[in-house]
């Protein structure tokens, strides 16, 4: 399964979805983020059409420090998820 999490325009995680590994390619990460995006943005039938950014993060914190959830902030320059008690 891949998880996916949608950063609002201040940075912060508002959602986390899980998609299987299937709609984002098969692959694993970087590659299959932009697969995973075009299917949670894509028009229905074929995606599901949900508007905003979306990040893909780890479970297991394997990339981008640790896995992103809800008041999660993104820090874009060193491309991690901070915990609210980490931002600044």
């Amino acid at each position: 399964m891949a998880h996916f999490a949608l950063i609002d325009s201040g940075s912060i995680v508002r959602d986390v979805i899980v998609i299987s590994n299937a709609d984002c390619g098969g692959g694993d990460f970087p590659a299959s983020e932009p697969i995973g995006q075009a299917y949670i943005t894509g028009p229905h039938p074929d995606g599901l059409a949900l508007e905003g950014t979306w990040l893909q993060t780890s479970y297991t914190g394997s990339f981008r420090l640790s896995f992103a959830g809800l008041g999660f902030s993104y820090d874009p320059a060193a491309d991690v998820f901070l915990p609210p008690e980490a931002t600044t």
